[in-house]
């Protein structure tokens, strides 16, 4: 059974249950067990949402285990297979979605298990000695291109995934007339990205920008649609797990990683918030030590994120601007 976390660790305090109590839920990239999605589809069902869609694309056994243990715990659970990325797959799991729940989803969480094994961005292949020069090149641009593709996947999962599960649901909820939220999970590598993995960094970023650009353009109908992004720093899941005990890549951000329970309820208290306070905000997770509770033991708070756009004439197009009759 491909299904080894605590179930029991994901079990909050009333009041973090606000945000899925009763709802239903669709949960992108939550099939792989101990991952993110898989933690966020544990804090819904077992806090009392009405109904919990796993969705996967490749990590069926795991994800098929965790519907079935939802489902012995009274969870309306249901599988969801889809590639994000294929926008007729994408489409045909909607009234598929709608049947199971019996009604659009209330909250939809865009995540991705997706990251890049590393690769040195920008410079070239380290030679090798006694290497001839046909051998290196055909080594280069073999990186080269198993590089992109690495990259290529996790921009197309990250940035195209997320938007056509917006552009779906957030269209249905404005057909329904039925209020919608949709949570995007970042990561902090969007503001202060980490070495090796350019294309996870700037999908982050672009993922930061979607709660704008989907309001402007709802325009009147933008009241039912609320949406807001979470940038957290690293989580012991399987891509992790192997850097867990290794402070030169996780130790500028916090003293160890959070362990995916943890990430869950720090998720599922900025969740209870009122959609006022959250609404287009960034909201980044913080995790600091606290020496006098123990080696292990750290404090989690909510930091909000704001972009400050800047904007003056440059000086040599002040003294020279062009003049077009």
């Amino acid at each position: 059974m491909a299904f080894t976390v605590n179930p029991e660790k994901f079990r909050f305090p009333e009041e973090f249950r606000a945000g899925v109590k009763g709802k239903r839920v669709l949960i992108s990239g939550a099939g792989k067990d101990g991952g993110l999605g898989q933690s966020f589809a544990l804090a819904a069902g077992l806090n009392g949402a009405e109904s919990v869609a796993v969705h996967f694309h490749s990590s069926y056994d795991d994800g098929l285990d965790l519907v079935d243990y939802l489902r012995s715990q009274g969870v309306n659970a249901f599988p969801l297979q889809a590639d994000v990325t294929n926008m007729g797959d994408l489409w045909a799991s909607r009234s598929y979605v709608i049947e199971k729940m019996g009604g659009i989803p209330n909250l939809v969480i865009c995540n991705s298990g997706l990251t890049e094994k590393g690769y040195s961005f920008g410079r070239s292949l380290r030679e090798i000695e006694g290497e001839s020069m046909a051998m290196r090149r055909a080594r280069v641009r073999q990186a080269f291109i198993n590089n992109l593709n690495e990259t290529r996947l996790v921009l197309d999962t990250k940035i195209d995934g997320f938007m056509a599960m917006t552009h779906l649901w957030s269209g249905e909820a404005v057909y329904a007339n039925e209020p919608l939220q949709i949570v995007y999970i970042s990561s902090r590598q969007a503001i202060d990205p980490g070495v090796s993995v350019p294309g996870y960094a700037i999908a982050n970023w672009a993922v930061l920008q979607l709660p704008k650009v989907l309001q402007v353009n709802l325009g009147r109908s933008a009241e039912l649609v609320s949406a807001f992004s979470v940038l957290y720093p690293f989580v012991r899941t399987g891509m992790t797990n192997e850097y867990a005990e290794n402070p030169k890549v996780f130790g500028r951000w916090q003293p160890r990683m959070l362990e995916t329970y943890e990430a869950a309820e720090g998720f599922m208290q900025l969740l209870a918030q009122p959609k006022e306070t959250t609404n287009l905000g960034m909201f980044e997770a913080i995790v600091e030590p606290l020496p006098e509770k123990g080696e292990r033991a750290v404090k989690f708070t909510w930091k909000q994120v704001r972009f400050h756009i800047e904007e003056e004439l440059t000086p040599f197009s002040a003294n020279r601007p062009l003049e077009f009759a």
